[in-house]
């Protein structure tokens, strides 16, 4: 229920620039033209006079963003410590970093990056030992930011269908090679958004993708998934539409196949959280089964054996289950690996299945058999974050990386008969965590709520409300913070700083009961949790309200956004990072109507709208308020979260700012919403975000 109202033009109202001067603050800001442009939701007239900066291919959207990421650099430059940030950053990440190996085929393959390589490089092995190079994405662009997005082998490991991203966007491509031989075997397939390469057997894959938009592949509102199959030897125009359009329309699809190639699995939703489940028997010849339709409940494919299926779901059992049932009897749901109060992820490898719980934020594995018979307890190296686990059927040796906020992430061999592990990778980091502190608190959210925190510094630390502090977190679409090292984090500590990470609701660490406690009427709770952390940590002495930067990304760029407007004066700092800033407008763009499970939308009910609006960062800020020094960070080809989002906050508080803390609009070129950056992208991000931070807070030298 909305209706657009235009007063007058763009082109009418060009002249007016007045948020430039603010006549309160000693900064001089790139002028923004204003236009009269209003939106009317259930009666309410809503002004929105930046909207000329969602058009991407505007030139005065283009010159709008030349003369912000020149005023951006130059107060960059000023910071006197900036590059030697830089260079720590340079000098920590300049460690060889490998991957845990797959076998595929008669090959065993893995990633490693030399040190300040922009991409990893995918190796592999022979059965001989010898070692080449697969595919070097640092070939790809000049510049490395066109990245490897995913790789799919068939079955026997002599086909790969492989993904690149060019410039960070969504929108891949897929090259096809006869893996013996690395040559090319077909066409690239092209406009390829939100999809792996499924194959079945040597004929050829599955993928999904929409119809390219008429307007800017970067921003305009892609909605309609399609599932196609791409036949070797032909042409992509020829590709088989599976399923999908008028007649099946959903958001989000996909087609995978079963490890046994026995059955096709399509998973369909409209939102990112609940989804419709269908498989194909394809030793019957059957056509699509359901297995669960509607979107009440996440229900995912695991694995099969024989006739029976087995699903991890969170029908029934809000913390998930291990569910297995007879295709030929598709509703008796039987256990295997029951809920429990604590939340569940499986993985499958080497005949067995392998149960991942988090409690309290943190990581616990158990071994089962396939028919749920416990095997073991697994002896992991300390409290924090396993991962992997993962592998083929007949593999006897898995692999999994171990981490936490102070411990380099290393990587296991893990024997599935015997139990027993051993060091496979240790990186070679110029950290050392017996020098560093990593403790969990509890602390009280305004509602009463108990939150977990992560809070992490240099033993020694003084807590007289004096350390810079970073406080970042997400809060949102079920997904979980859990312990994980960081050399961008390791600097930072290194220079004095704190680093504290809350387990805000919204977030999946307590099952799907703590993600819906954060979403659409109940969506302050995060911010309340976020602002209740900050508070905490300053009446503790960690540090206090000039010491205290606000950060997150997407869905935690919105949380940034949302809390300094909400209270300017909790923290120095603030980075909003590729956040979601306009929620009357987010599901305008790309795939954001997705996100309706965690936000709603401003046409569901007048009741939505006004909520939405009453955090809404970009119609919320206002006028004599001093705002946090604030470092909007976004990317020109971010086509997950739009930069408009960005432009238009940083428009408004570029005009309504009331004291001289600053606020830049950084923006990163030929990059997307965060994957595949190069890592020089990556190191002059955090080299601005951590100078930036110290810079406000009044630091003037590092501590040496």
């Amino acid at each position: 229920m909305k209706k657009v109202i235009f007063t007058a033009s763009i082109a009418v109202l060009a002249l007016n620039m007045m948020n430039a001067q603010n006549l309160n603050s000693n900064l001089k800001y790139p002028e923004t033209k204003k236009i009269s442009h209003t939106d009317e939701y259930f009666g309410s007239k809503v002004a929105d006079p930046y909207r000329w900066l969602e058009d991407d291919r505007a030139d005065d959207t283009k010159d709008w963003v030349q003369r912000e990421v020149a005023f951006t650099n130059d107060y960059l430059k000023k910071i006197p410590f900036r590059e030697e940030i830089r260079n720590q950053l340079k000098d920590i990440w300049n460690y060889e970093k490998i991957g845990a190996p797959f076998k595929e085929g008669d090959f065993t393959y893995f990633y490693k990056n030399d040190g300040l390589q922009a991409q990893s490089v995918l190796y592999r092995t022979d059965k001989s030992g010898k070692t080449e190079v697969f595919l070097d994405p640092n070939k790809f662009s000049e510049k490395g930011t066109t990245s490897l997005a995913g790789v799919s082998f068939n079955k026997k490991g002599t086909l790969v269908a492989y993904s690149i991203s060019e410039g960070g966007s969504d929108w891949n491509k897929i090259i096809i090679l006869n893996a013996i031989t690395k040559e090319k075997i077909d066409e690239t397939i092209v406009d390829v958004k939100f999809s792996g390469a499924s194959w079945l057997g040597d004929e050829g894959f599955y993928y999904s993708s929409y119809d390219k938009p008429k307007g800017s592949e970067l921003s305009a509102k892609t909605d309609m998934h399609k599932v196609y199959f791409h036949k070797l030897g032909t042409k992509q125009s020829e590709d088989q539409l599976i399923i999908g359009g008028e007649n099946f329309k959903r958001r989000y699809m996909g087609i995978g196949v079963s490890d046994d190639e026995r059955f096709e699995i399509l998973s369909a939703s409209e939102a990112t959280s609940g989804n419709e489940l269908y498989i194909k028997d394809l030793k019957k010849k059957t056509d699509f089964l359901a297995i669960q339709k509607g979107y009440d409940f996440n229900t995912d494919f695991i694995d099969s054996k024989g006739d029976f299926i087995y699903a991890l779901t969170d029908k029934n059992a809000p913390n998930m289950r291990l569910v297995k049932f007879n295709i030929n009897q598709p509703d008796i749901w039987v256990d295997v690996i029951p809920e429990t109060d604590n939340v569940l992820n499986v993985s499958t490898g080497g005949g067995y299945i392998f149960a991942k719980y988090i409690k309290d934020a943190v990581t616990s594995v158990k071994q089962f058999d396939y028919d749920g018979k416990l095997i073991r307890t697994i002896d992991l190296p300390g409290i924090g974050t396993a991962s992997g686990f993962g592998g083929k059927e007949k593999e006897k040796d898995l692999y999994f990386s171990f981490t936490n906020y102070i411990t380099p992430g290393t990587t296991y061999k893990f024997n599935v008969e015997t139990g027993k592990s051993e060091t496979y990778q240790k990186p070679k980091v110029k950290f050392n965590p017996e020098d560093y502190i990593s403790e969990q608190v509890f602390y009280t959210s305004k509602d009463g709520t108990k939150v977990p925190m992560m809070i992490n510094y240099k033993k020694g630390t003084k807590l007289n409300g004096k350390n810079p502090t970073i406080l970042y977190s997400y809060g949102g679409f079920n997904i979980s913070l859990q312990p994980a090292f960081s050399v961008v984090n390791a600097i930072w500590m290194e220079n004095g700083g704190i680093y504290a990470v809350p387990n805000i609701r919204g977030g999946g660490e307590y099952g799907k009961k703590w993600h819906d406690a954060g979403t659409k009427m109940q969506k302050k709770n995060v911010f309340e949790d976020f602002i209740a952390a900050g508070e905490y940590l300053q009446n503790k002495g960690y540090t206090s309200k000039e010491y205290m930067a606000l950060s997150g990304r997407s869905n935690g760029g919105l949380l940034v956004g949302a809390t300094m407007t909400m209270r300017p004066d909790l923290a120095k700092v603030a980075f909003p990072g590729v956040g979601v800033l306009d929620m009357l407008r987010y599901n305008k763009f790309t795939a954001g109507a997705g996100w309706s499970y965690d936000y709603g939308t401003a046409e569901d009910s007048k009741e939505m709208f006004e909520y939405l609006k009453s955090y809404s960062p970009v119609h919320n800020v206002k006028k004599g308020v001093c705002y946090p020094s604030t470092m909007i960070i976004t990317s020109d080809h971010d086509d997950r979260v739009v930069p408009a989002h960005s432009f238009k906050f940083g428009a408004e508080l570029q005009e309504k700012q009331s004291c001289n803390n600053p606020v830049l609009v950084r923006i990163e070129v030929n990059a997307g919403h965060g994957a595949g950056r190069s890592t020089d992208q990556v190191i002059g991000e955090n080299a601005d975000l951590l100078s930036f931070a110290l810079y406000e807070m009044g630091v003037k030298t590092l501590k040496k």
